[in-house]
């Protein structure tokens, strides 16, 4: 991290519990919203932010650990007893504070508690609950947003209901009601030794960090995850997708991106795959619209370079290292490598993520790559993922 206060400065841990098990929304954690996995964009915010000098991700999941360490935080292993589904979030934050003091030397001055299930939190929310803290004397603080609605509850008779937060014989205008603050769940800010003799996020005089309603999501329910992915285009800058101004070459793996990753074999050993024609249709639009395409894979199978042919597009295949091949490939053909759109599905396509502006990859790719790319399909690959990206580029203009 860069840009972070000095020594003198408190230190400041971050810890984002992310378990592996969720009955709500299975693989929770790892689900991606605008291309990012949510333990993902949970620690870019709070690598994001200014006052926080280190960030763990407490797990049982090796996938969790495996893009948590990529993502740029450290891991701590969770035991199980403390994994289960009626472990707290308390004794995860205990447990890495422990496991983290342990790693580093020094103990932590302020931990700051972030949820997963938040997809839009912020640097500046995470840097406004520790300031509560360190600058403004508080002894815990955490996120809010103002809510100006009648809360209800059921009495238990049929039909039967209450108002809690108002008299239902009367109704106030807005403006004229006490303001209500809603808990958004995203962040809480502790200092260290009050929370370890507490064992609990609030003790003492707590501050509340207000910010903005319409960023206010918690992920639970299936369909929390939809609305957040409907959202995240107005929400985050980073899930927009590409348009043919931003993207001057289209590169794309094979196995996996252009099929579906299986293979089928016949008795004399000869091998086949199986491919989407949308895929066709969406190359053949963007070879059209003068976007120059290659496909670029490992793969020494001869079938790769059959379907480029079919394809009219060029193919380097059988390439140990995809990253050197295509940064040739752009130098030879004046293209300048932060100008191509890569797509792909695995590990090994991760160098070419890091050379290009925009990385890309299918639903259902690794989730490292995932992780590392910019934006994700919702088709999987071998199942119209191609032609997905020919109609982020091409808009209307597909079907010409």
């Amino acid at each position: 991290m860069t840009d972070k206060p000095s020594a003198a400065k408190p230190s400041v841990l971050a810890v984002i519990p992310a378990r592996g098990g969720s009955k709500g929304v299975p693989g929770k954690n790892l689900a991606p919203v605008g291309g990012v996995p949510l333990v993902a964009r949970a620690i870019q915010a709070c690598t994001g932010a200014l006052r926080v000098t280190a960030v763990v991700v407490s797990t049982d999941d090796p996938s969790i650990a495996e893009v948590a360490r990529s993502a740029g935080a450290e891991v701590v292993l969770r035991p199980a007893a403390i994994a289960g589904d009626t472990a707290t979030s308390e004794a995860a934050v205990l447990h890495a504070m422990d496991a983290h003091a342990a790693m580093s030397g020094t103990p932590s001055d302020v931990v700051v508690l972030v949820q997963c299930t938040s997809p839009f939190i912020t640097s500046e929310e995470i840097d406004g609950v520790v300031a509560a803290v360190t600058e403004d004397g508080a002894d815990t603080a955490h996120t809010v947003a103002p809510f100006h609605g009648f809360i209800w509850r059921e009495t238990g008779e049929a039909g039967g209901g209450v108002g809690v937060n108002h008299d239902k014989a009367t109704r106030p205008r807005r403006q004229d009601r006490p303001q209500d603050l809603l808990e958004t769940g995203a962040a809480y800010a502790m200092r260290a030794d009050g929370f370890r003799a507490a064992s609990h996020r609030f003790f003492g005089r707590t501050a509340l960090v207000r910010t903005d309603p319409a960023r206010v999501l918690e992920i639970d329910e299936p369909a929390d995850l939809d609305r957040a992915r409907a959202l995240a285009p107005l929400l985050d800058p980073r899930a927009a997708t590409p348009t043919a101004d931003d993207v001057d070459a289209v590169v794309l793996d094979f196995d996996g991106t252009q099929t579906d990753d299986r293979v089928l074999i016949d008795s004399d050993g000869h091998e086949a795959v199986t491919v989407h024609r949308g895929d066709g249709l969406g190359i053949a639009a963007l070879r059209r619209a003068g976007l120059p395409v290659l496909i670029l894979s490992t793969e020494t199978n001869p079938v790769v370079a059959a379907r480029a042919r079919k394809l009219q597009v060029p193919v380097l295949h059988g390439i140990d290292r995809k990253d050197l091949a295509l940064k040739q490939w752009c130098e030879e053909n004046g293209i300048t490598p932060e100008r191509v759109l890569y797509a792909g599905n695995d590990v090994n396509d991760l160098p070419c993520f890091g050379l290009v502006g925009w990385p890309v990859a299918v639903a259902g790719a690794h989730d490292v790559v995932r992780a590392a790319a910019r934006a994700v399909t919702t088709a999987h690959g071998g199942h119209g993922a191609i032609r997905e990206i020919a109609a982020w580029l091409l808009g209307p203009n597909l079907a010409r």
